[in-house]
């Protein structure tokens, strides 16, 4: 009896018929013993439609979102995060400057120019923890300086500043920092530049926040509501239940599964795909141990660096006691001394008045 999704996708094929292509060929069959079980029933849950598909996947998203050959799309899902109306003028090189180990848990980065002049950069971070505000600041200034390189040498003399448009910078979490976490109700988050006295400058960075978790846990309690949510259903829901809830609600999303579903139907291609995404995963999560493991170190070097502190506190305190008591004995012995002293007078009278 086909499952939910088999019941919409007819092409999707059952276990049995998956694990027969793979025993029938000696390189799949290698491919497929690499894995580990956990990865081998992931990767046959998906292809059989007992899960739905992993869109956050790097291959499978820049597949549907391709701003080349389905420009609509990307630009649907933009003009509802900018809350305006894009268009996709062209897809710009990802000529960043950022360093090897700096894009290690990025999984997407597709960078383009609307039809206005701004840029648009969208990212997907696997862990938040990794992607503070700061690192979104260098990120959003390498865009601002690459456009004003680009428009600067396109114009040469005739260039001015107000040839400059906005940045925008949007970045899904799968897993969102701690921070976000205290606002379990919003699911995407604007900023941008504003003075505190109410002037107006044209500042052009902005940046869209958008963290996955928590809108799972809201979708969960409310379902889909608007357009909006069924986009971030798509990007990152894998239960049938709410697949076919998607599709029905809004049947534009179904073209979009039979595009990866007809992927899974080329077992060379989606066991390469699925291959890249856990070397991936392997690499990011070999990076994240790292990057915890000096988390660890640095905070116990400043453990360490607080106790010497409150060593060396206490260490002077003791000496301010000892010095204390140093002085409390010193007063006790002159005032023993002059006691002393005052006794050995009143003997010398008392002897003297004997005498006469």
């Amino acid at each position: 009896m086909p499952n939910k999704l088999q019941q919409y996708f007819p092409m999707i094929r059952t276990k049995k018929e998956i694990l027969q292509e793979i025993h029938n060929n000696d390189s799949f069959s290698i491919l497929f013993s690499e894995w580990s079980s956990e990865e081998q029933t992931q990767f046959l849950d998906f292809c059989s439609g007992h899960k739905g598909l992993k869109i956050l996947y790097d291959s499978f998203f820049k597949e549907i979102m391709n701003p080349e050959s389905t420009p609509e799309r990307l630009e649907q899902l933009l003009s509802l995060i900018l809350k305006q109306e894009v268009h996709i003028l062209r897809v710009l090189p990802n000529d960043t400057v950022r360093l090897a180990d700096e894009v290690s848990l990025l999984t997407t980065d597709i960078v383009v120019e609307l039809e206005n002049g701004t840029i648009a950069n969208v990212e997907i971070q696997k862990i938040g923890y990794h992607f503070p505000g700061q690192r979104c600041a260098c990120y959003s200034s390498d865009l601002l300086l690459r456009q004003y390189k680009r428009i600067r040498s396109e114009k040469k003399k005739k260039f001015v500043y107000k040839d400059i448009r906005d940045v925008y910078t949007i970045v899904f979490f799968e897993s969102s920092p701690a921070a976000f976490h205290k606002f379990p109700d919003t699911y995407l988050h604007h900023f941008q530049q504003r003075s505190d006295t109410g002037l107006e400058m044209e500042l052009l960075q902005k940046n869209f926040f958008i963290p996955l978790d928590i809108f799972r846990e809201k979708l969960h309690n409310n379902g889909i509501t608007n357009l909006l949510d069924a986009w971030l259903a798509f990007l990152c829901e894998d239960e049938p239940e709410i697949i076919v809830s998607l599709i029905q609600a809004y049947p534009q999303f179904k073209p979009m599964y039979e595009q990866i579903y007809e992927i899974c139907l080329n077992m060379e291609e989606i066991m390469g795909l699925f291959s890249k995404e856990l070397q991936i995963l392997d690499r990011n999560t070999v990076r994240f141990m790292i990057d915890e493991m000096q988390d660890e170190l640095n905070s116990l070097r400043q453990e360490k660096d607080s106790l010497l502190q409150e060593m060396d506190s206490l260490s002077r305190k003791k000496d301010s006691m000892i010095q204390e008591k140093d002085s409390q004995i010193q007063e006790r012995d002159a005032l023993l001394e002059e006691k002393d002293r005052l006794i050995q007078q009143l003997q010398a009278q008392l002897e003297a008045s004997r005498r006469k």
